[in-house]
């Protein structure tokens, strides 16, 4: 798509030329700003209905979920905590990787509560979604794993990162102080990291609610807490391929709706993908190298979670080399497309 369409008049008048209401328009009468009032206002009441829904999802968790386990046993809460340790690592990492100025910890704090709200969502949604793409990928039960491939690559890939990518578009999207491509990438990691911290504690409290005893309920709870404390980087990983996308999608406003797409579709081919292949990797590394299912899982994430890290890193580092360029002095070069290694 071009530049932005002008009418024929406004295209061809002196620029003298009054053309309010005639192929021009600003707000000049009370009806104007009426309805400029009124359009504003009616966004920013959808906005605040979106988030008061998530809160309304959060308090019913709390109230008559899993999630009241936190508050009633703190050994998982504390748990939770440190599951999302390397997650937190990654997304501060990739905040590190940020040439440009730094972003605001009000934007970044924001972002990740958002992240944290917005999984409610993801869990109706995967929920609601679920049982009927899984029926018709198996063929009605016909061929199981082609409904969990369907699941995971038209349901729970999509939905996650959708709304991943809507806890940073609601808020630090929208804020002045989001002024680079680069951006979109921090604060899709800080969505991602809140989304992962949420979904660490559902996964521990849902696995753990059924045992009784301090002792055994810790040595349950640190068993899933270590698988996702490895699942957990994957989320900022993702999200942060999504929020980059957002970014540039912000500077290219003619082309915005592809490239806000393409970012997701990277997103959810990554995600659905792990998703799809960490089960039956776990299980096939543990069988030919006879280890536990902990240790091949470790490997496997480790090289997932590492060969798209990497490309993540390369895409910044990209950023950090052609930013650099364009704010070298004159007669100085520093950007060397043949350079792959990353160096914030």
């Amino acid at each position: 798509m071009g530049k932005r369409r002008r009418d024929p008049v406004a295209s061809n008048a002196d620029r003298s030329t009054d053309l309010y209401e005639i192929a021009d328009w600003e707000v000049r009468s009370r009806l104007d700003r009426f309805a400029h009032w009124l359009y504003h206002t009616g966004l920013w009441a959808l906005r605040g209905l979106v988030i008061l829904v998530a809160v309304g999802i959060l308090v019913l968790q709390v109230a008559f979920g899993s999630l009241g386990a936190l508050g009633v046993q703190p050994l998982f809460a504390g748990l939770a905590a440190l599951s999302a340790v390397p997650a937190l690592l990654l997304a501060a990492y990739i905040w590190y990787a940020d040439v440009t100025t730094a972003e605001p910890l009000t934007l970044l704090v924001g972002t990740f509560l958002l992240g944290v709200l917005f999984a409610g969502f993801a869990g109706l949604l995967n929920v609601v979604l679920g049982g009927p793409v899984q029926a018709i990928g198996s063929g009605f039960g016909l061929f199981q794993p082609a409904g969990t491939f369907f699941f995971f690559f038209l349901v729970v890939g999509p939905v996650e990162e959708s709304v991943k990518l809507l806890a940073v578009r609601l808020y630090a999207y929208r804020d002045d102080r989001f002024d680079a491509v680069i951006d979109g990438a921090v604060y899709g990691a800080a969505a991602g990291l809140g989304f992962a911290t949420i979904e660490n504690a559902l996964y521990i409290v849902q696995n753990t609610d059924v045992v009784t005893g301090t002792l055994a309920a810790f040595d349950a709870g640190s068993d899933i807490a270590a698988v996702r404390a490895l699942a957990g980087p994957g989320h900022v990983i993702y999200s942060a391929f999504a929020g980059y996308y957002l970014g540039l999608a912000k500077f290219n406003p003619e082309d915005a709706g592809p490239i806000v797409l393409k970012g997701l579709l990277i997103a959810t081919v990554i995600h659905a993908t792990y998703n799809s292949l960490s089960g039956v990797a776990t299980g096939v590394l543990s069988v030919v190298f006879g280890v536990d299912q902990l240790v091949a899982f470790f490997a496997f994430v480790l090289v997932y979670d590492g060969v798209f890290g990497l490309l993540l890193l390369r895409k910044l580092d990209a950023y950090r080399q052609a930013y650099q360029t364009a704010n070298a002095a004159p007669g100085e070069t520093t950007y060397d497309p043949e350079r792959t290694e990353f160096e914030p």
